[in-house]
Order: C-alpha cells, then structure tokens, then sequence
C-alpha cells in the first residue's frame, strides 16, 4: 500500500519575508512511515536537498507556473530513522578564540535563496581558519547543516527582533 505525500505549502511563509525550515521539520517528523513530502515553495530549495538527503529522502523538483516549485521528498525503501544531531545546537559553535573576521556581508533585506548563495561563494573563495560575519534579518537556518556538510563552523548572534549576526569559520577543504 502507498500512501499520499502530505502537502506543506511554505509560500505564504516566504512571500511573508519568514523562514519555513521549523515548519518543514515538523511536517516532516509528522509523517508515517514510508509517507513523502509534497512541498510547495517560492524558489527550488536547493540547500533542503542535502538536508532532506541526510534524512533519507530522495527528491524530484519540478518548475510551476509563475516562478513557484514543487517538490516531493521521498524517503529511501531502506531509510532508518537518523540519529539526533551533534551536542551543539545548529548555528551555536563554541566562537571563542576564533579570530576576528576578515570579511563581512550584509545580506539584510534579500529574499531566499540569494543569502544563502551569497555566503556559500564567500565561504568557498575563504581559506581555512577565516572568519566570515553575515548580517541577516532571519535566522539563516538552513545554512547551518550545508556549512555543517562541507566542514565549516557557525555561530549566530540574535542582535535584535530580526536581525541576526552570524559568523562562519571556514573549514578544513576535504
């Protein structure tokens, strides 16, 4: 028996300027086993891909009238439920003795997923050990476990209702 993917549609989080990854988490451990993820959004997700991967899910993405996405997670036949994360929370990497940094970008007031491309092609063109500080006006969470993926640090600062300063340490290249 197959059962239906369960919809989430996270564009009216988006065009709203919010974050919808809390709410694709919580979509997600609310599925049965073997139910996939129907998700609607603003822009193809690209950084979810490698999250929902970790999780066991393969996806297929396909372009919608007027610019919008839908995608469909599906978990893997053989997808064992996946261990809790690292003893940090996402985003909060002991900071202390980092250096200070030595390039800045202030991706206030752009729209997903431009901060985010943005700060991954600083990260790439920084050697290891640099620090880079991000000013954003949301909390970057799907961020976190990309720079996580490739072996780089963050830690994020909460400076005000929205706007949040987080600093990436750049990572050994593999």
């Amino acid at each position: 028996m197959t059962i239906a993917p369960q919809t989430l549609d996270v564009r009216p989080i988006l065009k709203a300027g919010g974050e919808p990854f809390p709410q694709i988490m919580q979509a997600i451990a609310k599925l049965q086993a073997g139910q996939g993820l129907r998700l609607l959004a603003t822009f193809k997700p690209e950084p979810l891909f490698a999250v929902m991967k970790n999780k066991g899910y393969s996806h297929s993405a396909k372009a919608l009238d007027g610019g919008d996405w839908e995608v469909i997670f599906t978990p893997a036949q053989s997808a064992a439920p996946q261990p809790p994360a690292a003893a940090s929370k996402p985003g909060q990497d002991d900071a202390t003795g980092w250096p200070e940094p030595s390039h800045k970008i202030d991706n206030r007031g752009l729209m997903p997923p431009e901060p985010m491309v943005i700060t991954m092609e600083a990260v790439e063109g920084m050697a290891s050990g640099e620090v880079l500080e991000c000013l954003y006006d949301r909390e970057p969470l799907l961020l976190y476990p990309e720079l996580q993926s490739r072996g780089h640090f963050a830690h994020c600062d909460k400076l005000g209702p929205s706007e949040y300063r987080v600093l990436i340490r750049v990572g050994a290249a593999e």
